[in-house]
C-alpha cells in the first residue's frame, strides 16, 4: 500500500545547522575556514556526559596542524585512536610519536594506578603550556581522549582554541549500556561498528547485543547450521512478503561468527564489551522453526511473522538442555565477557501447560510450577556458564520460581524486580521500559517514524536515577550500573534507528557516568548543541523532532481563525517565527504565547539557543480553508475505548525505500475528532487503507481485543457523535481497497441538534487478518 496525503501537513525550508557550546560561543563546523580567520576559540567545557570536575584555569592552547601528539610509554594505542578519530572529523592530521618535548604537545601518558581509584578514571588538564591527559589504565586514558575528541571535534583547519581547565572525571556506574534488537530487524555490520563509535563518544561500555528471538536466529551455530539457514528468514507481513512471481519474500539476515568476532575486536578496542542474548525458554520460534525437535509443540512452524510476544517455547528435557549447553559452548568462543544474557522474559507458559509430557516432567523433578521448571532450566544454564567462569544476566522474570544463585538481574518491567533482587543480594542493571525504550517515540510530533507512541521525552530519560532511594546502602551497591534498549519490531531502517536513539543517548551517557549531584538538564541542554556537532562529524543522522517546533491548534471555523500554541519538545524557550513563510532568523518575532492568526496564513517557526538555530530545518504550517476541514490520523485523538496500545505502524509496501507510516490502537481501531464543527457540514469523506494485523497477543489480551459488528457484507465506516453517541454518518466498506491499498468514501450527515461534538470514527468487523487504517478525515460543506 502506497500513500498520498490529500494536503501536506508540514513542509521544510533548507537551513544550515549552527551549534554552540556550553557558553553559548559558536563552535564551528568542520570545514576549512578562510586562512586570515583566526583559530575558532571554545569557552567552557561542553562535554557529555559531564565530568565530575571541571576547574577553569588560566590561560589557553591552540590545537591547529602544526600540534604535536606524544604517547609516553603504554599511551600509544590510545593515542593513535584519538588521532585517528580527530582525522575522521576534523581537518587536523596530527601523527602520535612516542617521544618530545611535551611542552606545546598534547600529550597522553598512564600514570601509576591509584589503588582507590576507577581503572575507567582520568584527569585532562589543558593550560599555555600544552595538554596532559593522564590515567592509571588504559581505559581511563581512553575516556580522556574522548573529552579532549569533544573539545576538539568542531576544529577547522586553522586550529581551535581551548580554555585552561582541569578536568577529574570518573564514572558513577561500572555497566553502562545500550541494547540493540538485531532479531526483529537486521541490521549491516556498518552500522553496527557506528553505534560502537558513538558509544564510546559517551563513554557506555557495554553493548548488549539481541541476536534470537520468535523473529529470527541471527548467530551463526556451526554445530546447528538450520538455526539460521532456517531460523534467519520469515515472511515479511502483508504485500511486502510476495515477490513480483507470487512467491513469498523472505526478510533474511545473520552474522558469520567471523563477523561477529570482527565486531567484538571493534568493541574491545574501544573498551566496549558485547553481551550476548541467546532467549531461554520463550521467545524461541525461529529456533524451534529449524530444530521442531527441541520444542513442545508437535509438527512443524516457521519464524514468526508476527510481533508481541509469541507462545513457542523451549522444551525442558534433558536433551534440549544439551542443545542449548552446545550452542552456548559456540558463544563462549565468539565473545569472551564475563556475561551472557540468557532472557528469561515474557515466556507465556501455555505449551507447558497444555502438554501432558511436560506436566509429567515438573511432577517427576518435584517442582510446584512452570515457573519453578523455568528456574529449573536457567539454573541448570548458570552452572554451565559458571563451570566456564562466566555469569548469567536475564530479564527480571528470572526472579519467578526461584532466582539463580549469582544470576544478575536485569529490571525492565519497571524498577521494582530491580529492587527485589538488590534486597536478596543480587547485582542489578536499571532499565525500565517506561523510561529507557528507546523505541518509544521521542516526542509525539506527527514527523516521527514508526514505534510506540506513548513517547519517552528526553526529559524523562535524562530525570531517571538508577538507583532507588527504598534500599539502603549496602543494597545500593547491588546496582552495578543502567541501560537503555533499542527494540526494532517498528524499526525496520538503519535512517531509523539513528533517529531513535540520537540524541536520547546523550542523557542516557549522563546517567551512567555524571554524579547524581553534578546532573542539571538545563546545564545539559546548554551543552548539548556541540553534541549535536558531534554526531555529525561522526557521520549520525539524529532525530530532529525533538529540536523542532510543536504545534497544537484550535480552529474557529466562524470567524476563520486558528489559534496556535507553539513548543520545543526538549524545551528550548527561545522560538521565533514568521507569517509570510520566510525562514525565521535570530531577529524575527519571539514567541509571545499562543497566537490567533487568520485563515489563511503560513506559519514558519524556529527554535534557537544562544542565537543559534537547533534544528537544521524550521517547522511549517499552512493554515487555509482546507486546512480547517481536514484532519489525519496524527491529528486525531484515539478514542478512550481503543485501549492501552496506540502504535505507529508501517505501511506494508513497497518493497524497498521509505514507507508511510498510521496511527493505530490495535485493541479496538477508534480515531476521535475533538470539537468538530459541524455547522454547514453535508458529509464526512474519508480516505482509508489496509495493513496487516501482525500481533501476537497473549490470552487475556486477545480477549480484550474488539470491534464493531459489521452490519453490511465488508463492513462499513462508522461515525458517531461521541464514542457511545448516536450514529451521524455511515458508509458501507467495499471488500478490498483500490490498487494503490486506499479507498475514498463520502458519509452523508445526518440530520440533527449537533453543531460541535466529538466524532468518534471506526470501521466495522474483524481486525485480523487485515485492518482498516484511517489516513485522513474531511469534512465536506454543503454546496
Amino acid at each position: 500500500m502506497t500513500r498520498h496525503r490529500l494536503t501536506t501537513h508540514a513542509l521544510h525550508a533548507a537551513l544550515s545547522l549552527a551549534l554552540a557550546s556550553a557558553s553559548g560561543h559558536a563552535l564551528a563546523a568542520s570545514t576549512v575556514a578562510p586562512a586570515q580567520q583566526l583559530p575558532v576559540e571554545v569557552t567552557g567545557a561542553s562535554i557529555i556526559p559531564r565530568p565530575v570536575s571541571v576547574q577553569p584555569g588560566n590561560g589557553r592552547f591552540v590545537a591547529d596542524a602544526s600540534t604535536r601528539v606524544i604517547a609516553a610509554e603504554g599511551a600509544g594505542e590510545v593515542a593513535a585512536q584519538f588521532t585517528q578519530l580527530l582525522a575522521r572529523t576534523t581537518p587536523l592530521q596530527l601523527q602520535a610519536t612516542s617521544s618530545g618535548n611535551a611542552k606545546g604537545a598534547i600529550q597522553f601518558r598512564l600514570g601509576k594506578p591509584s589503588a582507590d581509584a576507577s581503572a575507567e578514571s582520568y584527569s585532562l588538564r589543558i593550560n599555555g603550556d600544552g595538554v596532559l591527559v593522564e590515567a592509571g589504565d588504559a581505559r581511563g586514558l581512553f575516556y580522556g581522549a574522548m573529552s579532549l575528541w569533544q573539545l576538539l571535534a568542531g576544529a577547522p583547519a586553522n586550529g581551535i582554541t581551548l580554555p585552561a581547565m582541569q578536568v577529574e572525571d570518573a564514572p558513577r556506574f561500572n555497566w553502562r549500556g545500550f541494547m540493540l534488537d538485531s532479531a526483529r530487524h537486521f541490521q549491516s555490520i556498518e552500522d553496527i561498528k557506528l553505534i560502537l563509535d558513538a558509544m564510546a563518544t559517551h563513554k557506555l561500555n557495554t553493548f548488549h547485543w539481541h541476536l534470537t528471538d520468535d523473529q529470527g536466529w541471527r548467530m551463526e551455530i556451526k554445530r546447528y547450521p538450520k538455526l539460521t539457514e532456517v531460523g534467519s528468514c520469515r515472511s515479511a507481513a502483508g504485500e511486502a512478503g510476495v515477490g513480483a512471481d507470487g512467491k513469498p519474500h523472505l526478510y533474511c539476515g545473520y552474522y558469520t561468527q567471523e563477523q561477529i568476532r570482527d565486531v567484538v575486536a571493534y568493541a574491545a578496542a574501544r573498551h566496549i564489551t558485547v553481551v550476548p542474548e541467546i532467549d531461554v525458554p520463550g521467545h524461541a520460534q525461529a529456533a524451534v522453526a529449524a530444530y521442531p525437535e527441541h520444542g513442545v509443540v508437535d509438527g512443524p512452524t516457521l519464524p514468526s511473522a508476527n510481533w508481541g510476544v509469541n507462545p513457542y517455547l523451549f522444551n525442558p528435557r534433558e536433551e534440549t538442555l544439551q542443545f542449548l549447553e552446545n550452542i552456548l559452548a559456540e558463544v563462549l568462543e565468539m565473545f569472551p565477557g564475563q556475561y551472557i544474557h540468557i532472557g528469561g522474559d515474557e515466556a507465556v507458559k501455555y505449551q507447558w501447560q497444555d502438554s501432558p509430557q511436560v506436566q509429567a516432567y515438573i511432577r517427576e523433578l518435584g517442582l510446584k510450577d512452570e515457573e519453578a521448571l523455568q528456574s529449573h532450566m536457567l539454573k541448570r544454564l548458570e552452572k554451565y556458564l559458571e563451570d566456564h567462569d562466566r555469569k548469567l544476566i536475564g530479564w527480571d522474570e528470572i526472579i519467578e520460581g526461584g532466582l539463580p544463585p549469582q544470576a544478575t538481574v536485569m529490571s525492565w518491567r519497571g524498577i521494582e524486580g530491580g529492587i527485589e533482587a538488590a534486597t536478596h543480594g543480587h547485582d542489578v542493571v536499571m532499565t525500565p521500559g517506561n523510561t529507557l525504550y528507546l523505541d518509544f517515540l521521542q516526542t509525539n510530533l506527527p514527523e516521527e517514524p514508526t514505534g510506540r507512541p506513548k513517547f519517552t521525552s528526553m526529559q524523562r530519560v535524562y530525570a531517571f536515577d538508577p538507583v532507588p532511594a527504598e534500599l539502603t546502602p549496602a543494597q545500593r551497591k547491588h546496582v552495578i550500573g543502567v541501560q537503555a534498549n533499542m527494540w526494532t519490531e517498528h524499526t525496520r531502517t538503519g535512517k531509523d534507528l539513528k533517529h531513535n536513539v540520537f540524541p536520547r543517548l546523550a542523557a542516557l551517557s549522563e546517567i551512567a557516568w555524571t554524579p547524581l549531584q553534578n546532573k542539571s538538564y538545563d546545564d545539559f541542554l546548554a551543552r548539548l548543541p556541540a553534541q549535536l556537532q558531534r554526531y555529525k562529524a561522526l557521520g549520525i543522522d539524529y532525530g530532529q523532532t525533538a529540536l523542532s517546533v510543536a504545534m497544537k491548534r484550535q480552529d474557529d471555523r466562524a470567524t476563520e481563525k486558528v489559534t496556535v500554541e507553539l513548543s520545543n519538545p526538549l524545551s528550548y524557550r527561545d522560538i521565533r517565527y514568521t507569517t509570510d513563510g520566510s525562514t525565521p532568523t535570530a531577529q524575527s518575532a519571539a514567541y509571545p504565547g499562543a497566537l490567533t492568526l487568520p485563515v489563511p496564513t503560513v506559519l514558519t517557526a524556529l527554535t534557537f539557543f544562544n542565537g543559534k538555530p537547533v534544528a537544521d530545518k524550521p517547522s511549517q504550517w499552512n493554515f487555509d480553508a482546507q486546512s480547517l476541514l481536514t484532519r489525519n490520523d496524527k491529528t486525531l485523538a484515539q478514542c478512550p475505548q481503543g485501549g492501552r496500545l496506540l502504535l505507529r505502524l508501517v505501511d506494508d509496501n513497497p518493497l524497498h525505500g521509505e514507507r508511510d507510516n498510521f496511527d493505530v490502537t490495535i485493541f479496538n481501531p477508534c480515531w476521535l475528532w475533538e470539537d468538530a464543527q459541524l455547522q454547514d457540514i453535508a458529509s464526512i469523506q474519508v480516505r482509508a487503507g489496509r495493513i496487516p494485523y501482525n500481533f501476537g497477543l497473549l490470552r487475556p489480551e486477545e480477549a480484550k481485543r474488539g470491534f464493531r459488528k459489521p452490519v453490511s457484507q465488508y463492513g462499513e465506516f462508522e461515525v458517531r457523535a461521541g464514542c457511545e453517541g448516536r450514529v451521524l454518518a455511515t458508509v458501507p466498506l467495499p471488500q478490498q481497497p483500490g490498487k494503490d491499498g486506499f479507498i475514498e468514501l463520502e458519509a452523508p450527515l445526518r440530520a440533527g441538534a449537533e453543531q460541535i461534538t466529538d466524532l468518534c470514527m471506526t470501521f466495522s468487523g474483524d481486525t485480523r487478518p487485515q485492518m482498516w487504517v484511517l489516513d485522513q478525515v474531511r469534512l465536506q460543506p454543503k454546496k
